[in-house]
């Protein structure tokens, strides 16, 4: 489809709304005579008083028109629910999340909360503004709730530390994340860590530099038990070292892949600190496994998950993904219910992503999705066994624009998971493809990043300890320092 836009330069919401209907896309500028539009075509013209909408579909019109306003962000509101109710017309189908295209639709459910102090007249927003479906209504707002008291006392001089280990055994076909497979890496690993590890180190000084307190602590990947036992001691060591861990109220490490996770690394990472783990299934099918390149067995993960639950760590998450290559509904649901009678504490279920960089894109895989959401219905079950959402993202180019939800046993939500999505908390990021936030006191944001990739991190890392130093001018400049 092409989007023509006259005297409108503005686009991308406009973009990402119609995307959620059709993904072959273009946008073009000038009038319908100027581009000469054929076939299936969107025309948005913003004349003195009314914004004229026009869309063409198999054959059909439909129009629409909004009066122009002095607020051009209730302008753009507008327009997006215009196009939302032509589209919903065109294509016979209305969506879930309504016209909401953005990745945290928690934190407006809260920035609407601040304005209204009324939670059912924000839901009636949702409801009427956005077009939300009484469903995610209530997800959205289940999750604020229990949010909303973790939220509340969170103080704006503390932090979290993230530490990226960006290696993995084989690559998941659906993965897009920073990675390098670590049976061809083993040079690269070795420079990578001790580049890491030096990286820690200067961030717990410019922590105290910056007077900010460590809350906790996420080690996350890739993998980072991919790397080798001696290599995941010397990173937690270092932690250990620089960190006072007694006043940190949550570590996690994840030990995604039961393929590269042994007992001895278990046992490493429940000597130095770490209290919750993250083991992941996607999936309790091998032939589903196996399509999307993971090497290792539901028995694999069984037997894994099984030592660190006798390791007695506090919490240990599971990831499912609804979607997968080969998965059906009745083979999503086994895996769900096997997870939960395992006793996760957490179990994250994730709406398959076809992100560009993935091997699916690439590989122009045919599958077909049409199941994913109904798989979604049947978490269904988790709020049947006591389990209660406490995140939430949504992600673009997910299955049906349908959404991420971290589901949890009462008194086992992952902080760390809540400060990192609904971002009210800096998080210093350290290690290749890491991104740094600061978050000041009034929800202002500052971006600081690292190298994407481990090769340039290992070849410019002085590059890296220079932007460190922007963290404690940034606090400066949020008023969290005096001096």
């Amino acid at each position: 489809m092409l989007i023509i836009l006259e005297n409108l330069t503005h686009h991308y919401e406009v973009e990402q709304l119609v995307r959620m209907f059709t993904k072959d896309l273009s946008v073009q500028f000038g009038s319908k005579e100027t581009v000469q539009a054929e076939g299936e075509y969107l025309y948005i013209c913003r004349g003195e008083k009314t914004v004229t909408i026009e869309l063409s579909c198999n054959g059909d019109i439909y129009s629409e028109a909004v009066n122009v306003c002095s607020d051009e962000e209730k302008l753009m509101l507008d327009i997006c629910a215009a196009v939302y109710c032509l589209c919903t017309s065109a294509f016979g189908k209305k969506l879930k999340w309504g016209m909401l295209t953005g990745v945290r639709p928690v934190r407006l459910m809260r920035n609407l909360y601040a304005k209204h102090k009324d939670i059912d007249v924000v839901c009636g927003i949702f409801r009427s503004r956005y077009f939300v479906s009484d469903e995610k209504i209530k997800l959205c707002r289940d999750i604020f709730s229990l949010q909303k008291s973790i939220i509340d006392n969170t103080k704006c001089n503390d932090f979290s530390l993230y530490i990226s280990v960006p290696f993995c055994p084989t690559r998941c076909s659906y993965c897009s994340f920073v990675s390098v497979g670590s049976t061809n890496a083993s040079k690269l690993m070795g420079q990578y860590v001790d580049k890491l590890c030096e990286e820690v180190r200067y961030t717990a000084q410019t922590a105290e530099k910056a007077g900010l307190n460590l809350k906790s602590i996420y080690i996350g990947g890739g993998t980072p038990t991919a790397v080798s036992a001696q290599q995941l001691k010397q990173i937690m060591q270092t932690v250990k070292d620089n960190f006072d861990l007694s006043k940190v109220e949550e570590y996690t490490v994840e030990a995604g892949r039961p393929d590269c996770t042994t007992k001895e690394k278990l046992q490493i990472i429940k000597d130095f600190g770490a209290d919750r783990v993250s083991i992941n299934p996607q999936t309790f099918s091998d032939e589903v496994l196996a399509a999307i390149g993971r090497k290792h067995t539901h028995a694999d993960f069984v037997e894994c998950y099984k030592t660190a639950k006798e390791m007695g760590f506090k919490s240990i998450n599971t990831d499912l993904i609804a979607g997968l290559p080969k998965d059906t509904v009745e083979g999503f649901e086994k895996s769900l219910r096997g997870c939960i009678e395992l006793g996760a504490e957490n179990i994250t279920v994730h709406t398959l992503t076809l992100k560009r960089a993935s091997n699916i894109v690439v590989n122009h895989e045919d599958n077909s999705y049409s199941d994913v959401s109904l798989m979604l219905d049947k978490c269904s079950a988790l709020a049947e066994n006591g389990y209660i959402p406490y995140y939430m993202y949504r992600q673009k180019s997910t299955l049906q624009s349908l959404e991420n939800v971290g589901y949890s046993q009462i008194g086992h939500e992952s902080l760390y998971n809540i400060y990192i999505m609904e971002e009210i908390q800096t998080i210093i990021s350290c290690g290749a493809g890491g991104v740094t936030k600061v978050v000041g006191k009034d929800g202002e944001l500052k971006r600081i990043y690292n190298y994407k990739y481990p090769t340039e991190y290992v070849k410019d890392f002085d590059t890296i300890l220079r932007r460190k130093d922007e963290v404690t001018e940034v606090c400066r400049q949020f008023g969290f320092l005096n001096d």
